[in-house]
């Protein structure tokens, strides 16, 4: 079997072993939950519900701010609590509603004609998705309408759906794949009405045989569907890297998918589609695989959003007596957690439970000029130069090799025998480059 890949990138070890053909486990509905109302990137929600109210689960709590933005919905039924900044898994505090749950978790109806799937308009399903509040759950998040509504200018051919999930660890998507290919393929074809287009290809990296089986059973009544399968490597499922893998089309720099005639989206973004508008049933849940050598029982669940870290800890066991670290997300990219008492949000697909000894040591040694970083980036960029320039405040220079291509993949840090933080040297001066721009933009 040929199986197709991008240049460069690095093979972590895998560690899916402990989850990977462990069923998805549904968690019990929470007491309370704390639901942040920035869950996507965009603007954030401005709330339409006030202390002291009653809210049922799939009520909208969370207003979308703009285009790119996307609702947010309680996800179980109780009362408000609060509305106030409450700590993000992803740094900063955030406003965020607070409901104390009834037991009951009664869902709301809002009383519309629910028609079929395939009596709808493009515009339609564009706006169940955009109500149902779904975004990208690979992890970046992004508003899904945004990715289904391309401008006239620019031609889309291809859906490509993302089943890599080549991060370490994680499971969560693997599981998905093999127990509702299903409802992934009725997202797929929802997808594609939205698009106006035929062909769809899921990739899928060839250590899930059992989740390629699976998907090519469910796609195989459809002709103009693929399953492909990929070579193991990281990152594979970067959205660059997956259509220079799968078409071998390179998006150009500071070009999006559709510049390339392409849409990616996640399986589990399929998945939470198919609910949206199928259904008519909001995101208010997710998978998320809990594992590492650090927790007691490891585990893939279907957890309501803003359920705090700590109750799945509880759920699979508890911590072991010398946990180190907690990581939302995977290793290469996850952001280390300084509280268990942070909520799942649309964009936590694992929380990672680490040992201090499997964690890598943090100290730093000066650069050899050995290369490896450059012979890794799969973005064919100079991580090291690039890093060094922006510790330097040389914003221009940095600029100039290209430090807004990097995609924050973590490859160079992860093979450099230094240990140099170069992603959070180059993330800072990614920053600080968009921050001129605009700037300059303004001036103008």
């Amino acid at each position: 079997m040929h199986l197709k890949t991008f240049k460069k990138g690095v093979h972590p070890k895998e560690f899916k072993a402990d989850t990977a053909s462990k069923p998805i486990e549904r968690m019990p509905v929470p007491a309370e939950v704390i639901i942040p109302l920035q869950q996507h990137i965009g603007a954030p929600c401005t709330p339409v519900v006030s202390k002291g109210q009653a809210v049922k689960t799939g009520q909208i709590i969370g207003q979308s701010g703009g285009f790119v933005s996307s609702t947010v919905h309680a996800t179980i039924s109780g009362t408000i609590k609060a509305i106030e900044p409450v700590a993000h898994p992803a740094g900063p505090n955030v406003l965020s509603v607070v409901i104390a749950g009834d037991g009951k978790d009664e869902w709301f109806v809002n009383g519309t004609t629910q028609k079929s799937w395939k009596d709808l308009t493009r515009d339609e399903i564009n706006n169940l998705i955009l109500s149902g509040g779904v975004v990208g759950l690979g992890g970046a998040a992004f508003p899904t309408h945004v990715k289904l509504n391309p401008p006239k200018n620019k031609s889309v051919d291809t859906l490509i759906i993302n089943g890599c999930e080549c991060e370490p660890y994680l499971t969560a998507d693997h599981r998905t794949m093999v127990e509702f290919p299903d409802q992934i393929v009725l997202g797929i074809r929802i997808m594609l009405k939205a698009l106006g287009i035929q062909r769809a290809i899921i990739g899928i990296e060839a250590n899930k045989p059992d989740a390629i089986a699976s998907m090519a059973r469910a796609v195989a009544e459809y002709t103009d569907f693929t399953v492909q399968p990929l070579k193991v490597k990281y990152p594979q499922g970067a959205e660059k890297m997956l259509i220079d893998a799968i078409l071998k089309r390179r998006v150009p720099t500071g070009g999006l998918p559709m510049d390339v005639g392409v849409v990616v989206q996640n399986v589990g973004t399929a998945l939470a589609i198919a609910d949206a508008v199928a259904s008519y049933r909001p995101l208010v849940e997710r998978v998320v695989t809990v594992t590492g050598d650090a927790i007691k029982e490891p585990k893939n669940l279907i957890v309501r959003i803003g359920t705090t870290f700590q109750n799945l800890i509880d759920f699979c066991g508890g911590l072991t007596a010398d946990a180190a670290m907690i990581i939302m997300g995977g290793p290469m990219m996850g952001i280390a957690q300084h509280s268990c008492q942070v909520p799942v949000v649309k964009a936590t697909s694992g929380l990672l439970c680490l040992k201090g000894s499997s964690i890598p040591e943090n100290k730093e040694y000066p650069c050899i000029q050995c290369g490896a970083c450059v012979r890794a980036c799969p973005m064919q960029l100079v991580p090291t130069r690039i890093a060094r320039y922006s510790s330097r405040s040389n914003w221009e220079t940095a600029s100039s090799l290209g430090v807004l291509n990097c995609i924050e993949c973590g490859s160079c840090a992860y093979i450099c025998p230094a240990r140099l933080p170069l992603v959070h040297q180059i993330r800072i001066g990614k920053l600080k480059v968009n921050e001129l721009k605009r700037q300059q933009a303004v001036a103008k």
